[in-house]
């Protein structure tokens, strides 16, 4: 009887930690009401607010993000570019000192909540610069929904990241994390980063969003623009309705979005175009000489959507803006805002595919950036790379990544490197972020690649998009498909990769040339063990190719783009050398390597091939 009843309690409590562990997410559905004045660069707006908890828990706390309250002096932002120093962000730098110190009083960001209800009635809430507390009157029990009203005055800061009024291209508003806008709430709890310059993280949700601005402004906005008849840009001779201040009001929708982002200027230019079983796209943007190329790049981003849908999933939304906001790029729902100035055409491409491609890895599959930044920058920089060499193709490149593989190596050899596992705001170093969340997040997707074979990566790829687009999926969620499809453990890759600065370092370390077959020892010299592809090139012009799987695999991988392979015995990841004999004499051979196709990241390279004299 005993027994039976620990079987009966160890049921219920692992029925009980499945449904904790379940998966879930919120819902929003915002409506606001925007009015500009344009001349103080200010605005007062309000919102009504349907938010579902659809988690298992009793709500009695939500949070708000306040981005703008970040853009003035002594701010948190400001206190950590002033404590990086020389290692801070070069954008929020000038002469050696933060830019956010000297910004003046009436150019400082700020967004006052003035009050929130919770269905009709007042809630105390307290602000802690970028994040406000709200305490509520009547708890959100799981599987409800309730509604929140509030009112605010926010002042435009000058731009010094991504955000404000008059940039360098002399663009006058371009209003990105502009709204006090909710927090997400998941299983890990509340995503309450202070904004001190980097990412973000939201709830997906509906927008109904209505602007009053002067009638000579243009807006360039994500999601759809539904009175376009009605005000400046958007069609031949609209009929533009004002009123009685003279302005015009705009108002677009989306649906299943992370954010709503938006910039206005009186010489914006619209050109519309439709992609084929895509998108329709708008290029909003001052036509200059400086920004010549932006026509030029139409039948390029044509073709762009048209292979991101082929190749990581189909894009989801309606519409998509390019808009020029005049600070590098950042992503958002539906749109993105990018430097609008470009030497050449290949340049203005690079950012507005690698922004777009945020579209897949950080809207739709909506993954927490402020954790978890390589899961994004990373995957965009490999879809950037991809496509970018499908569009232009590098004869000199033996593969679309080599120029990654290269910059990780070159900086692992300054001794600056950070893991890829710490969060986004918190790296020491500028540049080792970048590095630990742009170059190895991609990498982590070429060494995959690698490890897996290219046919498995894509199976991978498409499978993730399949199982989470409009989630909010993790790098655990990730590793269970790719070990699904390839049929490998790959724990022990994603450990060395994400969680430690180790590094892959593998070499020829002998060759013994024997009467009828050669001999070959290669030798681990790094800390990360890797499956190895060893190749040689005959005489005869022929290229034979073996794989070492790596005994932590337990599967070897079964093909590759290379061609065809035989597969050797496992290299145990705690022995440092591995022999092999191939049948060929060395009058055969005239090259024999690791890794022909130059994917792995080895640190050096240089001894991974000989020449066989």
């Amino acid at each position: 009887m005993k027994n039976r009843l620990v079987a009966i309690f160890s049921l219920i409590v692992g029925l009980i930690t499945a449904q904790q562990q379940a998966y879930y997410q919120q819902e929003a559905s915002y409506k606001m009401e925007i009015d500009v004045d344009a001349a103080n660069y200010s605005y007062h707006g309000n919102q009504e607010i349907k938010y579902t908890n659809n988690s298992p828990d009793e709500l009695s706390v939500v949070y708000f993000h306040l981005y703008w309250n970040a853009f003035k002096p002594n701010s948190l932002m400001d206190q950590r570019v002033q404590n990086q120093g020389k290692n801070a962000d070069g954008r929020l730098t000038e002469f050696g000192s933060s830019k956010l110190a000297s910004i003046p009083k009436n150019e400082e960001g700020s967004q006052t909540v003035n009050w929130i209800k919770q269905n009709g009635k007042l809630l105390k809430f307290e602000v802690q610069e970028t994040i406000m507390k709200v305490y509520l009157n009547e708890k959100i029990k799981p599987n409800s929904t309730t509604t929140f009203t509030m009112d605010w005055d926010s002042v435009v800061p000058k731009q010094i990241r991504r955000s404000g009024r008059n940039n360098r291209e002399g663009v006058d508003m371009t209003m990105t994390q502009w709204f006090p806008k909710l927090a997400e709430y998941d299983y890990d709890g509340w995503a309450t980063f202070d904004y001190v310059g980097r990412e973000f993280h939201a709830p997906f949700a509906d927008f109904d969003v209505t602007i009053k601005i002067d009638k000579d402004y243009v807006i360039g906005a994500g999601g759809i623009l539904e009175n376009p008849s009605e005000v400046k840009g958007y069609t031949e001779n609209p009929t533009i309705k004002t009123d009685k201040n003279d302005k015009a009001t705009w108002r677009f929708t989306a649906k299943n979005i992370l954010d709503f982002a938006w910039a206005a200027d009186k010489d914006y230019s619209v050109e519309t175009f439709i992609v084929p079983d895509g998108p329709k796209v708008n290029f909003v943007y001052q036509k200059s000489e400086k920004t010549q190329f932006w026509s030029e790049a139409q039948p390029y981003i044509t073709k762009y959507f048209q292979l991101m849908n082929a190749t990581f999933g189909r894009y989801v939304y309606p519409t998509y803006s390019f808009v020029q906001g005049g600070d590098g790029g950042m992503e958002y729902g539906m749109c993105t805002m990018i430097l609008g100035e470009a030497r050449s055409l290949e340049g203005l491409l690079g950012l507005m595919i690698h922004e777009g491609a945020h579209s897949w890895y950080q809207q739709m599959l909506a993954t927490n950036e402020s954790t978890k930044p390589w899961l994004d920058e990373g995957f965009t920089s490999y879809a950037e790379d991809f496509v970018m060499n499908a569009l232009f193709p590098k004869d000199d490149m033996p593969n679309p990544f080599y120029n990654a593989i290269q910059s990780y190596v070159r900086f692992v050899k300054s001794g600056k490197e950070e893991p890829a596992v710490w969060l986004a705001d918190h790296h020491d170093n500028g540049t080792a972020y970048t590095v630990a969340s742009y170059t190895k997040g991609e990498l982590f997707l070429v060494e995959l690649g690698y490890i897996v074979g290219e046919e498995n990566l894509s199976k991978i790829l498409k499978k993730y998009y399949q199982d989470w687009n409009l989630k909010h999926p993790t790098d655990r969620d990730f590793l269970h498909i790719a070990q699904q499809i390839s049929g490998m453990d790959l724990k022990w890759f994603h450990h060395y990769w994400i969680n430690t600065t180790k590094t892959i370092d593998y070499a020829i370390k002998d060759v013994k040339y024997n009467d009828d077959s050669t001999t070959i020892t290669l030798v681990n010299n790094g800390e990360v063990p890797m499956p190895i592809d060893f190749s040689i090139f005959t005489k005869d012009k022929k290229t034979v190719n073996y794989h070492i799987p790596l005994n932590m695999m337990r599967t070897p991988k079964t093909k590759d783009y290379f061609g065809d392979f035989q597969t050797l015995n496992y290299w145990n990841w705690t022995t440092k050398e591995y022999t092999l004999t191939i049948p060929y004499k060395k009058s055969d051979l005239q090259i024999l390597g690791i890794d022909f196709s130059q994917r792995l990241a080895d640190v050096n390279p240089e001894n991974n091939f000989l020449e066989v004299k």
